[in-house]
């Protein structure tokens, strides 16, 4: 067996055969990281011409140590329960890594830890892989734990749907309070479209509004540009955008106030001609019910028409970007403006990616990133349950190791890299 430099034409080949596959290791995402200073490699154990594991290497350079740190992001494409194949790999791999300079290795490899319930319950006899966390840390991995919120490079914690099933069963998992708003939204003319490069400009305005109202720094738009350059052509990098249309909202509303006027009349004609029997108490009672709606219809149209000359007739309300590969559709990044989340598009934005995961054949749609507290006192647990309510099951991964190349210089790293992060959070706190 021998570790290998290969290049990226026969990397791809390799990595989609792995169910370990995600975008982080493609050489779209390789490009994407050159911006930011990475080098990256392309490395396979080869044996007879197979390979038994292969990864894409990211290496960025610490200028005053004159060494590199590496990143192998979701880890190397390999069967972490093979311990022998897994040993010879990380032998050799160590080797390349010193002639490459490294002070460490860092990864986290997209292989799930234990199986929960969507209630981030652990399931009774699911899936076990504690024996690839043990057999990492007795080849030298360091383990960083099983943390529960989100301070690591990639979330540990996640929550997606089975998407190899029709929609109709997707559906049927859904919370029916979501499936209400889903038809609600469609009754208020939100809609949604896939914008263009020369639009990127009205995501990264949602994005800011977002991290305003958050209180996170959001991204540059030469970054979002720049993702679009690298991952847009090759059909991994979608951006979707949610309106809504106020003259459909307006006729819905309209249509729907006629109907229940024209319903009233009726009732009322066959009570006083004798053509309906009813109870008179039953019959006055219904008919203060659709008299309350229909003046309710009455002031939503009123509402409508100030929302149409304070907003336009089709203001934008959110977007997602969605990075699409492999097994899943995922949603990477997504805002809504606060002035109209009362519409609620980012339901409709979800269910728009999850109807894509199903009708193009991809096992999985990944909300990505939650906690894994699970306690209402969490103050994320609000994002979980509206991942929560589209069904599912919660997802934990194994977690992140380094592999240590050079002990005293990573000591050193770390030391200097916490104290780096310490000032930064300090200022952070400051700008508050």
């Amino acid at each position: 067996m021998k570790l290998v430099e290969i290049d990226e034409e026969s990397f791809e080949k390799l990595a989609l055969k792995s169910e370990q596959i995600t975008f982080h290791q493609t050489k779209e995402w390789a490009d994407l990281k050159s911006f930011n200073g990475w080098k990256h490699f392309y490395i396979s154990l080869e044996d007879n011409k197979k390979s038994l594991g292969c990864a894409l290497l990211l290496a960025k350079k610490i200028p005053v140590l004159d060494k590199y740190m590496f990143y192998s992001p979701r880890g190397f494409l390999i069967d972490y329960k093979n311990k022998e194949i897994l040993a010879e790999f990380t032998r050799q791999l160590k080797i390349f890594l010193k002639e490459k300079k490294a002070i460490f290795i860092k990864i986290d490899p997209y292989v799930f830890y234990k199986e929960h319930d969507n209630n981030g319950n652990l399931v009774e006899g699911g899936f076990d892989n504690s024996d690839v966390v043990s057999n990492l840390t007795d080849l030298g991995y360091k383990h960083f734990g099983f943390n529960l919120m989100q301070d690591t490079l990639q979330p540990r914690w996640m929550h997606a749907i089975d998407t190899s099933r029709s929609m109709d069963e997707v559906m049927a998992d859904m919370e029916s309070k979501t499936r209400q708003i889903l038809r609600k939204n469609e009754k208020c003319g939100i809609v949604t479209r896939e914008i263009k490069r020369d639009e990127i400009k009205i995501f990264k305005d949602i994005m800011q509004h977002t991290s305003d109202r958050r209180e996170f720094i959001d991204r540059p738009l030469s970054y979002y540009e720049r993702m679009w350059d690298c991952l847009n052509k090759s059909g991994i990098l979608k951006i979707r955008i949610a309106e809504i249309d106020f003259n459909i909202y307006k006729n819905n509303t309209i249509q729907e106030l006629e109907q229940l006027k024209k319903e009233l009349e009726d009732r009322k004609y066959k009570k006083e001609n004798g053509v309906l029997k009813m109870n008179d108490k039953k019959f006055e009672q219904k008919n203060k019910q659709d008299e309350q709606s229909i003046e309710r219809l009455k002031k939503q149209i009123e509402k409508i028409d100030k929302y149409k000359e304070q907003y336009g007739d089709k203001p934008i309300l959110g977007g997602i970007l969605f990075l699409i590969y492999g097994n899943e559709v995922l949603s990477l990044y997504g805002g809504s403006k606060k002035e109209l989340m009362t519409f609620q598009s980012a339901y409709t934005l979800h269910f728009d990616g999850i109807k894509y995961a199903v009708e193009k054949g991809y096992k999985r749609y990944n909300f990505y990133g939650i906690t894994g507290d699970f306690r209402e006192e969490n103050p994320l647990y609000g994002l979980y349950l509206f991942k929560k309510s589209f069904g599912g099951t919660v997802i934990e991964l194994v977690g992140e190791f380094d592999l240590i190349i050079d002990k005293l210089l990573y000591k050193s790293y770390k030391t200097s890299f916490s104290v780096y992060h310490g000032v930064k959070n300090l200022a952070k706190k400051v700008k508050k």
